[in-house]
């Protein structure tokens, strides 16, 4: 009697514990269980021509789909493209809105109910006129500012105008490059320097990176984060300070006689508004996003250093930086990316 007790007292003590653990094994498999996404279609991105959009685009999109379940799909292209196709409704959403360079566009559709803007990525983006430090300690010592530049524009010669310098500007299509232009005619330098606009952001980057490691002279636009900051030491030009009224006149007019200093920005992460109406869990999400300049410059300067694409500086990311983006996220779907990374 006393045998069978005990072999009875075991059975039900076996039982109760398989029993626990096929519980705790479906409670596991329904946190990391793929949830039912809450649009019926892939989710749309605007996959912006530069390498820190690129990464947070990449980055985002892995934890859409892992962490909710959904599809989605990215649409390249240059800033004024994309930024209608966010107003018509044909791209969903994009993870760097620079306001300040599309103030007029943007603004006008946001009151037309057709954008709206829905988180901060980062809060300090810099943009700016940039020369190599070892320029600036050497043959260009007393250029500290852009009323500086006529008198180095011998230094930096363009080879197709020798008898003049060469400014080197973003791509045609980005925003800033209209900006750079509208400078360029504002602060009277054209008569002493070409405008010289770059094919693509890539080609930005290479020609900032070659005349770094020849040590040759170059003046161009650039901004942060990116790993072209985070790697090279390079110098701003000062400009005047940085003035509303100015800076609003110059995005308006194409013949200001003024100009000042790009703002200091927070770039943001901006959706079309029948999106946004639609996917409030992923609004959630997005509206949490949050990086800063020197985290993301680090992300980018793994990507060229290793020469790793977009999506694996973000799987990396993922890897090493659980403690950011972790709360970004409710537990449940901070657990299926886990799973999905693993």
């Amino acid at each position: 009697m006393i045998r069978k007790a005990v072999v009875g007292a075991c059975v039900v003590a076996f039982g109760g514990v398989l029993s626990m653990n096929l519980t705790m094994s479906t409670a596991r498999a329904a946190s990391t269980a793929a949830p039912q996404c809450e649009i019926n279609r892939p989710i749309v991105f605007s996959d912006l021509n530069w390498d820190s959009n690129r990464f947070h685009t990449a980055l985002a999109r892995f934890i859409v789909e892992k962490g909710y379940g959904c599809k989605t799909d990215a649409t390249p292209g240059d800033t004024m493209p994309l930024i209608m196709a966010l107003i018509r409704g044909d791209n969903d959403v994009m993870m760097e809105l620079w306001e300040e360079n599309v103030k007029d566009v943007w603004q006008k559709a946001e009151k037309q109910g057709k954008v709206e803007k829905v988180g901060v990525n980062f809060p300090d983006a810099v943009q700016g006129w940039f020369i190599p430090k070892y320029l600036a300690e050497g043959k260009a010592k007393g250029l500290k500012s852009v009323a500086d530049l006529p008198k180095y524009k011998d230094l930096f010669q363009d080879p197709e105008e020798p008898s003049k310098g060469r400014f080197t500007n973003c791509p045609a299509g980005w925003g800033c490059e209209d900006v750079n232009s509208k400078k360029l005619k504002a602060y009277g330098l054209l008569k002493d320097y070409t405008n010289f606009r770059v094919g693509t952001g890539a080609a930005l980057d290479a020609a900032i990176a070659g005349a770094y490691k020849r040590k040759k002279p170059i003046l161009f636009y650039y901004w942060g984060p990116t790993w072209i900051m985070g790697k090279y030491d390079m110098v701003q030009l000062q400009e005047p300070k940085y003035d509303p009224k100015v800076w609003d006149n110059l995005l308006k007019n194409d013949n200001a006689k003024q100009a000042c200093a790009y703002p200091v920005v927070a770039v943001e992460v901006a959706v079309s508004k029948p999106f946004a109406d639609k996917a409030p869990k992923i609004i959630n999400f997005l509206s949490h996003y949050h990086t800063n300049n020197a985290m993301v410059s680090r992300a980018l300067t793994y990507m060229q250093e290793n020469n790793v694409s977009a999506k694996d500086a973000a799987l990396h990311f993922l890897k090493t930086q659980q403690k950011v983006w972790t709360k970004w996220v409710p537990a449940d779907v901070a657990k299926r990316v886990e799973s999905a990374l693993n």
